[in-house]
């Protein structure tokens, strides 16, 4: 077999010494992580090795002017440190390549004696390959084939950071080089953060707790404000905020890359809305824009009002020519035309109130640009309440024609619906039966191009409004869901993120060993997105397009409220 041996790069120029690493199980390779150099006490290195679970693999020469006995001190090593296989790794100045040899030491060879073995050495840059995170990532919870050699690899470097505490400038006995030799990477804003951030968590748990407990009084639970709650973008909004402040502010460390990676993304996110928030009501509070909006909102619903009255009109005539039944059609003109009267009369006796309330709503940007939007979609439903309600009306008496409809036709072929069984069966039915189910027959088959031409219509409007609404629930899953740290952590480190690796040749010289450049393949883009986007309550549609349509000719309302029992991962 071919021996493996993933040599850090760090440690190509390293002094001479020995090499601390791990073999890696199942599979004929070695991982080095740091060397040690001369001098030392192997008394102390073996206590050393033993505290940071690690194990000498071998010893690591590099000729220097007065070390000519070096390279013999170092093979009479393994005589101190007894592994069943021991590296002598040599590399010569002015040459690019190592030589290797083995010593085995098999019970039925005395004594033992080292052998050329064929090895290839894989050089990986020691500080990319602990600091990221191969994927798929391997679900605990149940291991049913034995990691892959690489991932074996990827984990001992992860480790192995103990080892990495020991710099060149330690006073200790024992001197190493590896990725942070020159100093261990530290910064004074990170470990001040740290400090604070946990009375910061404190004071959040705090807080919400004293929300929730305000959010579980008796009456908020009663039905029409629970009902209310569960329908009103800013509450469901409201209540997925709460639930992602009590997972930022658990003072517990995140015990995996999972669930880190799902911290840094809420917090980054929070961060984020906050601050588009902040920009936007600077923007509405400067230059009297809430007073500009105020202003325009009232003659706006004047001017839907009036092209709905005038599209009533033209209803209620000869609409594209179609002969329309004329008491039907004047009858529900008429119905519609009171309910816009009515509306616009609300909208007068509001209007002295609307900056008021689009002032007070404009601070609720403070908690983030979702609670706007979210505030934005229910004032748009609310503002919108005259289509809904002609939406309804036309809804409802379409599909109870088309009901209606369905079942005399079924009367007309001897047939009727078993609601116990769920199922279409036969029946008999006398002629007085049939009399009336023809009468009534050709009634409601006479009036449903009128009731059709008007829920055609104002199911046209209702969609235009659900459109727009749809437009910022998607905006605001989208502000909740996107990684942002993830996304930032793949354009900035692409290394943290890694889907593979590829090898390249980096010195194949005669007489040495075969050497290979491991990089990292990072993730792409997509892909971090899909696997670390945060699970939200969507508003996409549960149905099918199909499903849609087919509700849409029937006559089935169609609701764009997001459920919160509808939950996306």
């Amino acid at each position: 077999m071919v021996l493996k041996i993933f040599f850090p790069q760090c440690c190509n120029r390293a002094d001479s010494g020995l090499l601390v690493g791990r073999w890696i199980s199942g599979h004929d390779s070695a991982v080095v992580l740091a060397v040690i150099h001369y001098p030392f006490i192997p008394g102390q290195v073996k206590q050393y090795v033993q505290q940071v679970g690690l194990s000498v693999l071998g010893s690591w020469s590099l000729p220097k002017e007065g070390q000519e006995g070096m390279e013999s001190f170092l093979r009479d090593l393994s005589t101190i440190f007894p592994q069943q296989r021991w590296l002598q790794i040599r590399r010569q100045m002015g040459k690019t390549g190592f030589t290797c040899e083995v010593l085995n030491r098999d019970q039925s060879k005395t004594p033992p004696s080292f052998e050329e073995e064929k090895v290839i050495f894989v050089h990986y840059e020691q500080r990319k390959v602990m600091l990221s995170q191969l994927h798929p990532i391997e679900s605990g919870d149940a291991k049913t084939d034995p990691p892959s050699e690489l991932r074996q690899v990827f984990q001992t470097v992860a480790l192995s950071q103990p080892l990495f505490f020991l710099d060149k400038y330690d006073d200790g006995p024992l001197k190493s080089t590896h990725w942070q030799s020159e100093g261990r990477e530290a910064s004074i804003i990170v470990e001040l953060l740290k400090q604070a951030s946990v009375p910061l968590c404190l004071l959040l748990s705090w807080l919400l707790s004293v929300w929730t407990w305000i959010c579980s009084v008796r009456i908020f639970n009663f039905y029409p404000l629970r009902f209310l709650s569960t329908k009103l973008s800013t509450c469901v909004q409201l209540s997925y905020r709460t639930e992602h402040m009590k997972t930022l502010s658990s003072p517990k460390p995140a015990a995996s890359h999972t669930q880190f990676m799902r911290k840094a993304n809420m917090l980054v996110s929070v961060l984020v809305d906050v601050a588009l928030g902040v920009l936007l009501m600077l923007w509405l509070y400067r230059d009297d824009h809430i007073t500009m909006l105020a202003n325009t909102l009232v003659p706006a619903a004047d001017h839907v009002a009036k092209e709905l009255d005038q599209l009533l009109q033209w209803l209620m005539g000869a609409p594209a020519g179609l002969k329309m039944n004329r008491a039907l059609d004047q009858v529900l003109g008429r119905f519609f035309l009171y309910h816009i009267h009515l509306w616009i009369s609300y909208i007068h006796l509001m209007s002295p109130f609307i900056e008021g309330i689009l002032w007070y709503g404009g601070l609720s940007a403070c908690l983030g640009l979702s609670f706007a939007l979210s505030l934005l979609s229910d004032m748009v439903a609310l503002f919108t309440f005259h289509i809904y309600c002609f939406y309804v009306y036309g809804a409802r008496l379409y599909c109870l024609k088309i009901y209606g409809l369905s079942s005399l036709w079924r009367l007309f072929r001897g047939k009727k619906w078993n609601v116990l069984r769920q199922r279409v069966d036969s029946c008999s039915y006398d002629l007085d039966q049939l009399f009336i189910g023809t009468l009534l027959f050709t009634i409601l088959l006479f009036l449903l191009p009128t009731t059709a031409l008007y829920y055609l219509v104002f199911t046209l409007l209702r969609l235009v409004v659900v459109l727009f609404q749809g437009v910022l629930h998607l905006s605001v899953d989208f502000i909740n869901s996107f990684p942002l740290f993830a996304v930032g952590l793949r354009i900035c480190r692409s290394y943290r993120l890694a889907e593979g690796v590829k090898f390249r040749v980096l010195c194949d010289e005669p007489g040495v060993a075969l050497h290979l450049l491991m990089e990292i393949n990072p993730l792409k883009v997509s892909t971090v997105v899909q696997t670390y986007q945060t699970p939200t309550y969507s508003c996409y549609p549960r149905d099918s397009w199909l499903a849609l349509v087919k509700k849409l000719f029937v006559g089935e309302l169609i609701y764009p409220w997001r459920h919160k029992t509808t939950k996306a991962d």
